[in-house]
């Protein structure tokens, strides 16, 4: 089924300028006040206060990225429960508002693309949230992300991945690149596969997705004009440490999940 958006969707008119009208003072309000306070929870001695799995900088940053989703919009909803302690979460690949979207359920350090580094906004964000930036087609980078990935898990932190390497327009899961992998190999620390579904049954996909040619700040700004819609997080069976062999077939069991939890009803 062809979800791409019509062109009355992504044009503008009186009602996604009356939600510019009330969502950018709340975006600025967000960032003026939540955000110095998220940040002073992540700096020490705070960010190692805490109960259980989660530290107090852990419990501000999903407050802070939940509160960024309802502006733009997006009404969370979790299925399943993320695993606690060190973990590869790995998902399907959208837009940069799935950072978010798994920031507001489990802190998670994730491994993404250099360029973002240079966002406006997002890339300092990114910077805070304990990211890994790798510069793509690089041998010599991706092994250093790995030697991080790697050291990160064994010291029982979690770190995110998108195996996909790059969105793809939402209208598909890609391959997933099994190289990534071989951090929870050598960690020996389960992987858990997260579903990401935007709108109703995944209607919205390809209109959150990047459209051609649409750069960060462009998708930013028209996401932040949408209409309300309905972002999905399924947190699926794990696939722990000697449950199978070897990095590919790991790779090729966390895909077929999560194809399998984006074409359920």
């Amino acid at each position: 089924m062809d979800h791409s958006p019509t062109p009355a969707a992504r044009s503008g008119g009186f009602v996604r300028f009356f939600r510019y009208l009330y969502r950018v003072p709340l975006l600025l309000l967000h960032l003026l006040v939540p955000l110095p306070l998220t940040l002073l929870c992540l700096a020490p001695p705070l960010r190692k206060i805490g109960r259980g799995d989660e530290s107090l900088g852990d419990r501000a940053v999903r407050a802070w990225s939940a509160g960024l989703m309802w502006i733009f919009g997006f009404r969370l909803r979790r299925f399943g429960k993320p695993l606690p302690g060190a973990t590869l979460f790995v998902a399907n690949h959208v837009s940069w508002i799935d950072i978010e979207t798994l920031h507001s359920q489990r802190m998670m350090g994730f491994v993404a693309k250099r360029e973002i580094a240079g966002w406006p906004l997002v890339g300092w964000l990114a910077a805070q949230g304990q990211t890994i930036f790798h510069q793509r087609g690089s041998t010599d980078s991706l092994s250093g992300v790995l030697e991080l990935m790697v050291a990160r898990l064994r010291e029982g932190r979690s770190v995110g991945v998108f195996p996909e390497g790059r969105t793809r327009g939402g209208e598909s899961v890609g391959p997933f690149h099994a190289r990534i992998f071989l951090a929870a190999v050598e960690a020996q620390v389960p992987v858990q596969p997260v579903a990401l579904r935007y709108g109703h049954r995944g209607d919205a996909q390809t209109l959150v997705a990047f459209a051609p040619r649409e750069n960060f700040l462009q998708n930013f700004l028209r996401l932040l004009g949408e209409r309300p819609r309905v972002a999905e997080v399924h947190f699926l069976a794990p696939v722990a440490p000697g449950d199978v062999e070897g990095r590919r077939r790991i790779a090729e069991l966390a895909r077929e999940r999560i194809v399998a939890a984006m074409e359920q009803p």
